[in-house]
């Protein structure tokens, strides 16, 4: 069972790459859809880290994780180096519980 999805993702994987691929040149070299193709990771970016951040099961929530995306957030506003950033975004999430649990 398990190698029918398997089998059956590949062939939706390649087929979506084919459509891709079918697309007439003139369409891809307007403006708008190169504006949308440029904007369109760091949109899917956004929304990865807002569902990651403030949602459980099927609720919002507001807890630990957003107060590392809070520090994230100004440390990337300051132009600080990534690592630098992942590494304050995890510590505060890691204190904020710590603070928050008494443990």
């Amino acid at each position: 069972m398990v190698w029918i999805g398997v089998a059956v993702g590949a062939l939706g994987c390649y087929l979506l790459k084919l459509a891709g691929l079918s697309v007439p040149r003139h369409l891809l070299q307007r403006p708008a859809v190169h504006r949308i193709a440029a904007l369109l990771p760091v949109v899917l970016l956004a929304a990865l880290i807002a569902v990651q951040t403030f949602s459980t099961g099927k609720g919002l929530t507001l807890d630990a994780r957003a107060a590392g995306l809070a520090v994230a957030a100004v440390a990337v506003w300051r132009r600080w180096p990534f690592l630098v950033v992942v590494a304050l975004a995890a510590a505060t999430t890691a204190f904020v519980r710590w603070a928050v649990t008494g443990s």
